[in-house]
């Protein structure tokens, strides 16, 4: 039995190497969406870019157009003298928000009262929209700090000064202290990479596994493997444990890359991380057995995989995430295998979370790839026969 065994899976390790299908799967997949996802796709908004339309001209104004400056978050982009101008470095997409000072905004400083200043967004990207304005409202805010601390030590001394004598004063300040958990950079690479190695490991495995077998079928060499001594269940196995390498190879790729190459910090256990793989593929694996069942041609498969994982990846939070999405949603994510690895893989990754904390994605993940992967072996076995 060992060396049946032992020559089927040479036998599918050597046609994925010669097929030039097959070897782009195992090695372009993971290039183009590290490159993509390292470099390309990213929501961090480092640099944005705005316009600076004062209608003040006080150095009030100035000072605040400095806060802007100095925060590093901004690059002042233009000054428009009126709002044609202005209208048309909107319309252009040149800048991502005008910033505009009202006129007596001075003024209002100066007597405390509610001074505006119009932060005007280029909405046609939403989350940068949302991360200038939280950028923009923060630099306002060190701004207002900063005239309201002045205004108190004013009252301070005026009111010395009229008591003929030092006043002992307590003026009570609320300053907010913010400490991010997990990724303190906020940065999307870091969030990002670890789902890649989930969305690798799903197109690949289920890719190969299904056009393996269907090769076979279309072929027409399903019938002289069935006349060796060769029995189902070697079939099966020898027909799926290569894939299984080539998973662990993509995981162990991806992963070096994101250590050596992006810096994504590695926080939990390599050996739950190793396990949590082992549970996934048995879900890759059964689903492309499935797939291999109902499809006669290599195209067919190719479809039928396409079929099955944009759902999977829509759900899996990878992009999107699942507390956003409709009530119905969130309650199909639940039968989604790749949203509990999604989790897992992000959970060790960044919060370095153990098997106290992932278990139940874990018993998540047995159940379905040990449900999936029986029931295509019965749908396979009623095929060879």
């Amino acid at each position: 039995m060992r060396q049946r065994l032992r020559r089927i899976i040479r036998k599918e390790f050597i046609q994925a190497l010669r097929d030039p299908r097959m070897r782009s799967l195992l090695f372009l997949p993971p290039l183009i969406q590290l490159l993509i996802f390292g470099y390309a796709a990213s929501l961090d908004v480092d640099n944005a870019k705005i316009a600076w339309m004062d209608q003040d001209h006080t150095p009030e104004s100035r000072e605040l157009l400095s806060e802007f400056e100095g925060s590093g978050r901004f690059i002042l982009a233009g000054i428009p003298n009126d709002e044609r101008a202005m209208q048309r470095m909107m319309d252009r997409g040149q800048v991502d928000a005008v910033v505009r000072i009202l006129p007596g905004f001075a003024r209002d400083v100066e007597r405390g009262r509610t001074s505006r200043v119009q932060v005007l967004l280029d909405g046609t990207n939403s989350n940068t929209a949302s991360i200038v304005s939280g950028y923009a409202s923060q630099a306002i805010a060190r701004y207002s700090n900063q005239a309201l601390r002045h205004q108190q030590s004013a009252k301070l001394v005026a009111a010395t000064e009229d008591a003929g004598g030092p006043l002992h004063q307590l003026v009570p300040q609320v300053t907010p202290r913010t400490r991010v958990w997990f990724n303190p950079d906020l940065r999307s690479r870091n969030y990002f990479i670890p789902g890649v190695i989930v969305n690798i490991i799903t197109i690949v495995t289920l890719s190969l596994t299904a056009m393996a077998i269907v090769r076979e079928k279309e072929i027409g060499t399903m019938e002289q493997l069935m006349v060796t001594p060769i029995r189902p269940t070697e079939l099966i196995i020898g027909k799926t444990l290569p894939f299984v390498a080539v998973g662990i190879w993509d995981m162990l790729l991806v992963m070096s890359a994101a250590l050596l190459i992006f810096h994504v910090p590695f926080r939990g256990n390599f050996w739950l991380l190793f396990g949590a793989t082992l549970l996934f593929l048995l879900t890759t694996l059964g689903a492309g057995l499935y797939i291999s069942t109902v499809s006669k041609t290599q195209t067919q498969a190719m479809m039928a995989t396409g079929l099955f994982f944009q759902p999977f990846f829509m759900l899996s939070g990878f992009t999107f995430p699942i507390r956003n999405m409709p009530q119905l949603a969130q309650w199909l994510t639940f039968f989604n295998p790749v949203r509990y690895y999604m989790e897992i893989v992000r959970g060790v990754f960044l919060q370095g979370a153990g098997i106290d904390s992932l278990w139940p994605q874990m018993l998540a993940l047995a159940v379905f790839g040990v449900t999936i992967l029986w029931l295509s072996v019965l749908r396979f076995h009623k095929q060879l026969e």
